[in-house]
Formats: C-alpha cells, structure tokens, sequence
C-alpha cells in the first residue's frame, strides 16, 4: 500500500473526491494547498477512449498555450549553414549543422528541444537511438521539423508544446506554474482542450472524453468535470 507523507496526507484530507470539480475551483484549490518551497507546474492528466496500438487511434500534436508555460526551455536547432541566419543565433540555445549532429552523437544533451529543417532530416535519422528515447526526435507532428526556423523557435519560446496520448490512453500535458492568475491557467487549459477535442484521431469510436484530473508537482490529483468545458461553464 503506498505511503504519503503527512504533509501529502493533510493536503489530500481537503480534497473531496467523491465529486467532480469546475475547473475553476480545481485550479484555486491547488493554489490554496500549494505549501512547498518552490513553484510548482499544475498538470492536466487526460484520460481519453482510445487505443494506440491502432495507427488512427494515436495523438500526437501541439498546441500553443496563449500564457506562455512558465518555463524557459533550451532549444537547438539543426541546419544547413546557409539556412541559420543572426537573428536565429540570437534565439536559440544551441545551433549547428554537421558539427552539431556529431557532437549529439556524441553524447552532448544540453536542450530540451531539437528543432531541423526537412532537408537535414535524412542526416539526422541515425540519432534515434539517442533522440527517441527523450522524445527529442524532430517530427512534423509535434512541429519540430520546419522550414520556418525562425517563427518556429519564437513560438516554442511563447508557450508552444507537444502533447501525446500514452500507452493507456492518457495525456499528462503541463500548462502552467501556480503562480500564474487562475485566469491565465483557465486560458492555457481552454487552448489544451480546444486543441485535444480538435485533433481527435480518426479512429476514435465513442465516447472520446473519459475523464480528466489536474494536479501540482507536490499536490494532490483533483477530479474535474470536463463537460463544464464543453458547455463553457468553467
């Protein structure tokens, strides 16, 4: 049986599980119980009717959150030397062509995301084995592969993120700090669900929406009534 710790076990007591949550007051009684040291992320944890064993049951995409995430991330990019302009050296982190491959073949992992242009792709293939397993593959699915550097890198600084089912059908997508106000994370979570209900798989049959739970990095999982949001009454 797990153990929480006391500080875990008071915060869970204010929790009444037994019933669905707007999403409103999740997010304020998150902001209450939050007692830690730090910032927290608040998450949206997202249970939805599909089976990604199946190719039309997969989701993966991206949505921009309008408040930004709260988190500054370290972005590299990789392409040819004629495509990386000075603006572009300004933006980003970590910026290479050939160079830069090498050295993540190497073992360099100092960014949380790697954005290529299409015509590098084929180069970068054979990193993989050491991109796949951090989901740091460039894709055009998760809009890591563009033509565009520049916009691209700006939108990933402004709050765009990739979200994608698991393997039981669950998407966990971070959409904010608690220090936000609770109105910026109720726009960051009506962009996240806009964007999941827009991008549902074309294999999905029945019911898509299952449930939904929002939590902090130390707090406890909230129940929410998800068809609140449907009906705009958050």
């Amino acid at each position: 049986m797990r153990k929480y710790s006391r500080r875990f076990q008071e915060i869970l007591q204010k929790v009444d599980r037994s019933k669905l949550y707007k999403p409103i007051d999740a997010i304020i009684l998150l902001q209450d119980l939050s007692n830690v040291k730090f910032i927290e992320t608040i998450e949206a944890h997202i249970v939805l009717g599909l089976d990604p064993k199946y190719a039309d049951q997969q989701l993966r995409s991206t949505v921009v959150l309008p408040k930004g995430t709260g988190k500054k991330i370290k972005i590299a990019v990789i392409a040819k030397d004629e495509q990386i302009s000075q603006s572009l050296h300004e933006e980003v982190d970590v910026i290479g062509s050939q160079n830069l491959i090498q050295e993540i073949e190497n073992g360099r992992s100092d960014f949380d995301k790697l954005i290529a242009t299409p015509d590098v792709m084929p180069l970068i293939a054979k990193l993989g084995k050491v991109l796949g397993p951090r989901g740091l593959m460039p894709s055009p699915k998760a809009g890591t592969v563009t033509t565009n550097l520049y916009d691209t890198v700006k939108q990933f600084r402004l709050g765009k993120l990739e979200y994608r089912v698991d393997r039981s059908g669950i998407v966990h997508v971070p959409f904010g700090k608690l220090n936000f106000t609770v109105d910026d994370l109720m726009i960051n979570l009506i962009a996240l669900y806009n964007s999941i209900d827009k991008n549902r798989p074309s294999g999905s049959k029945g019911k898509y929406w299952q449930s939904m739970y929002l939590s902090s990095t130390m707090g406890p999982s909230i129940p929410i009534d998800f068809l609140l949001m449907k009906e705009n009454i958050l």
